[in-house]
């Protein structure tokens, strides 16, 4: 038996790097004063359908369960989200700052970078219509990508801004019904043949690619990228306006982060959706919202192409695998004094292990028969020395925050 296309195994290695990009976004979004939320691994698949059409079902794993409900294991967790906010928000203090590290689904073509099963760092913010939130977020996903030890020569984050597509719309009076597959149109464009955007464009074209080629502009962009470039992040960030983000429900500032190479699918995307929770909620207030996602597949294949990162990651993955302290029972009669100082150690925070099992000592490591004295040895330097049981904890710890 083999996994399903599409999923993966996470040996104990492959979970200690998990763990690492896992540790990292923690440390990274608390650091921004962001607090950690989840939802649900199901859902009833009409939230889908509501947020993003009736084809977002061809992408689901959706099924009818033992209730005769129609449910759905979640592709993205921004419909949990405005429909959690939307019942609970009276009890919380605006703005919302909340993050999530969960797993999502989604029945698709498999390619580099994407996967049926993938985890998924999500970052929101919610009640705040200002720029200030814009500004706080790209500088987030900036910084999550910089604690993998990425640097601007390694990514960069694109920004846009879908209000200005509509303002050009507005001018070019296209009909609001026709607006979103033209945006979608301008969404594809890096990635498809001029002459293939010009046929989907239509009258539009030559327009649309004269702000291509001259570069578009906002009011909003330029408070944004100013107060980027203040905050010492300008060399990670520039403005395109050509990212859009297909999806219907964005309002505002739009962004993307890519590897400076090119070879990779879009490392995270997200931008502001002040219409949704209001949209996916009936009877719920309007708020003004926008978020990010960040996968865990293409930024592993960004830190694998990336020496330094790769180094970083490494070092992190065998820490996680690292004992403390290996206690080794010289002599079986003294088994159960050794388990009991193995219970200490644990106690006191520390990985430590043992043979459960008799097992030859190397004769250089027979020192210290006269108990209670224990044979402490450093294993990097090779040295050895009796300590007694009182000392054997602090140590310990002294060694170890030696090697730090």
């Amino acid at each position: 038996m083999q996994t399903l296309p599409g999923f993966r195994d996470f040996l104990p290695a492959d979970c200690a790097s998990r763990n690492y990009i896992f540790d990292t976004w923690r440390k990274v979004a608390r650091g921004y004063g962001f607090v950690e939320w989840d939802g649900p691994v199901l859902e009833p698949t009409e939230l889908y359908r509501k947020k993003s059409g009736p084809e977002i079902v061809d992408q689901l794993f959706n099924f009818v369960d033992k209730g005769e409900r129609e449910v759905a294991m979640r592709p993205e967790l921004t419909p949990t989200l405005a429909r959690v906010v939307a019942a609970n928000e009276r009890g919380f203090k605006k703005p919302l700052k909340w993050f999530s590290i969960g797993q999502f689904f989604r029945y698709e073509k498999q390619q580099r970078g994407r996967l049926r099963e993938h985890f998924q760092l999500n970052c929101d913010i919610l009640g705040e219509a200002g720029p200030s939130a814009d500004v706080e977020l790209v500088a987030l996903c900036v910084d999550v990508l910089r604690g993998f030890g990425l640097t601007e020569k390694d990514f960069v984050v694109r920004i846009s801004d879908r209000g200005f597509w509509t303002e050009f719309l507005e001018q070019q009076q296209v009909p609001p019904e026709n607006w979103q597959a033209i945006l979608q149109a301008i969404d594809k464009s890096e990635r498809e043949p001029r002459e293939k955007t010009a046929v989907k464009l239509g009258p539009l074209a030559d327009a649309v690619f004269a702000v291509f080629d001259g570069g578009g502009r906002s009011q909003r962009l330029d408070e944004v990228m100013a107060a980027l470039r203040a905050r010492g992040l300008g060399e990670f960030v520039e403005v395109d306006v050509q990212i859009v983000r297909g999806l219907a429900y964005y309002t505002g500032v739009v962004f993307e982060a890519f590897d400076r190479t090119g070879k990779l699918r879009a490392i995270a995307g997200g931008g502001r959706y002040d219409n949704l929770v209001q949209q996916l909620s009936e009877g719920a207030v309007s708020m003004p919202a926008l978020g990010f996602a960040m996968g865990d597949v293409v930024l592993g294949e960004l830190i694998k192409i990336v020496p330094g990162a790769t180094e970083k990651m490494s070092g992190a993955v065998k820490a996680y695998g690292n004992l403390d302290a290996f206690i080794i029972i010289a002599k079986e009669e003294r088994r159960l004094d050794a388990l009991s100082i193995v219970q200490r150690l644990r106690e006191s925070g520390m990985r430590v292990d043992y043979s459960f099992g008799a097992a030859k000592v190397p004769k250089q490591f027979q020192a210290g028969d006269e108990w209670p004295q224990i044979a402490m040895k450093d294993l990097r330097s090779g040295k050895q020395e009796l300590v007694g049981q009182d000392e054997l904890v602090s140590r310990v710890k002294a060694l170890l925050s030696a090697e730090l």
